[in-house]
């Protein structure tokens, strides 16, 4: 079967939903899926029915704390590990589904370049399908894309102050 490379962008809420409903239809099917999370660490709701799947295997990298102005020297050195593992699967080509959630947010705090993430999909194997998540996507990223979704906020309730509840947003 023939991988494409995917997009999930926007200030809307649901790039990681998206991406992780795909990963849980890829495992029922049989898929091999592998997810690299940049600048996420913890033990969310998420991680832990993810790790129910014997197909998903789903690694973090960043320092556990929400990026504001310039990044640490630790979210820094996190990051590029989390890029150099994720090419290494890539280039491997063991996996069917591989998810670089957050990618575009580590391209927007000057983690990762435009660079990376396109040398991430001109490394992809035919077969791999290739999720790219996060706020912010890159232009040129959208454009080499074969599926781009952006999430429009309309509304949400945290503009009335409710703050991420586990189970929904954690």
């Amino acid at each position: 079967m023939k991988g494409y490379v995917q997009v999930y962008t926007g200030n809307g809420k649901g790039k990681t939903t998206a991406s992780l409903g795909l990963a849980i239809r890829a495992a029922g099917a049989g898929l091999k899926v592998f997810i690299v999370q940049f600048m996420k660490q913890g033990m969310y709701s998420e991680i832990k029915a993810l790790k129910k799947f014997d197909n998903i295997v789903v690694e973090q990298y960043g320092a556990g704390q929400f990026v504001k102005g310039k990044p640490s020297d630790t979210e820094r050195t996190k990051c590029r590990q989390g890029y150099d593992r994720l090419c290494r699967i890539i280039e491997a080509g063991n996996h069917d589904l591989v998810i670089a959630e957050e990618a575009n947010i580590a391209c927007l705090c000057g983690l990762l370049s435009e660079e990376d993430l396109l040398h991430l999909i001109d490394i992809k194997p035919e077969h791999i399908e290739l999720v790219i998540t996060g706020r912010n996507a890159p232009e040129s990223i959208m454009d080499k894309a074969d599926l781009v979704t952006e999430m429009t906020e309309i509304k949400h309730y945290y503009q009335q102050g409710v703050t991420a509840r586990v189970g929904i947003e954690k």
